[in-house]
C-alpha cells in the first residue's frame, strides 16, 4: 500500500497559509489615527496641553508614538509667524502626550503635531486649534 505525498502536503500547505493569514491583522494605514486635544482652552501664560493619540477604527488610545515634530503659533488668528517655544512633558496615561507652552497672547492657537506609531509605515500629522484665554 503506497500512499501518494502531494495532496497531503498540499493539505498541509493551505492549512498553514489559512492559519497564519488569520495570526497576522492587516495593517492599519497611518490615516486611520488622529490626534484630538483634551481641551479647548488654556490659560494666557505658561500653558499645559493634553493631547491624544487615537486608532480611528477602535477608539482606543495609542501608546508609546514618538512626537519628533512640534510647533504652535497663532495661525488661526493669521499670525503664522508668532510661535512659541513648546516643550514635552512626560506622560501621566498611556495614549495621552502632554507639551508645556507658552501661550503670549489670547486668540487662536494651533498645535501641530508629528508622530511615528509603533509597527506602522508614515507620519502621523495633525494641526489642532484651541484659544488661549485670559
Amino acid at each position: 500500500m503506497t500512499q501518494k505525498p502531494f495532496p497531503r502536503a498540499v493539505s498541509a500547505a493551505l492549512l498553514g497559509a489559512a492559519l497564519s493569514a488569520t495570526a497576522f491583522p492587516a495593517l492599519a494605514d497611518i490615516k486611520d489615527y488622529r490626534f484630538e486635544l483634551l481641551q479647548q482652552e488654556a490659560k494666557v501664560g505658561e500653558a499645559v496641553l493634553s493631547v491624544r493619540l487615537l486608532d480611528k477604527r477602535s477608539g482606543k488610545p495609542v501608546p508609546d508614538a514618538v512626537i519628533f515634530a512640534k510647533r504652535i503659533d497663532m495661525a488661526p488668528d493669521s499670525m503664522d509667524e508668532m510661535t512659541s517655544k513648546i516643550e514635552q512633558l512626560p506622560t501621566t496615561e498611556p495614549g495621552v502626550y502632554r507639551f508645556k507652552a507658552k501661550l503670549t497672547m489670547a486668540g487662536g492657537w494651533r498645535l501641530s503635531l508629528g508622530a511615528k506609531v509603533q509597527g506602522e509605515t508614515g507620519t502621523v500629522e495633525d494641526k489642532l486649534v484651541f484659544k488661549a484665554v485670559k
